[in-house]
């Protein structure tokens, strides 16, 4: 068997399983319930797997602490940027951009950090556009901002 999962460890997985589930639409695979210090869970994310883990320092399994810079975050493409965010910012998150659109309305993005410590990016495409048209859109912008 093959794959790729991303580990996450949280202070409390019994908490942030029903937290990600009211931003994101979360297939739950599995999830236990023993001590804290002790559980985990799994879920799909569009086709991603996720991994959550419980801190427990005794395994070395450490959470981000508020106000850790996490050089990391998860880049999630939604159907409706406006809808999610406005969950993420029920649930508390920080928002660190609001949604902007970008590249003449092509795409909209966001992005805030949950109660986890963890970073979220999410985009919205309106319409494709093609990588040599981005690259001619970000050669007109330099030309005009010169």
């Amino acid at each position: 068997m093959i794959g790729f999962e991303i580990d996450m460890v949280v202070e409390d997985c019994l908490e942030a399983v029903p937290f990600y589930q009211s931003i994101f639409d979360l297939e739950i695979v599995e999830a236990t319930s023993f001590a804290k210090g002790l559980n985990e869970a799994v879920f799909k994310l569009h086709g991603a797997r996720f991994h959550l883990l419980d801190e427990n320092p005794e395994y070395q399994l450490i959470a981000p602490k508020p106000g850790d810079s996490t050089p990391i975050w998860f880049n999630v493409t939604v159907a409706d940027i406006n809808d999610t965010f406005q969950k993420a910012v029920a649930a508390d998150c920080k928002v660190i951009q609001g949604v902007t659109e970008m590249m003449d309305s092509a795409i909209s993005n966001a992005m805030f950090s949950d109660k986890f410590g963890y970073v979220w990016m999410l985009h919205q495409v309106h319409r494709e556009v093609s990588f040599e048209e981005r690259v001619k859109m970000f050669e007109d912008a330099e030309k005009k901002a010169e």
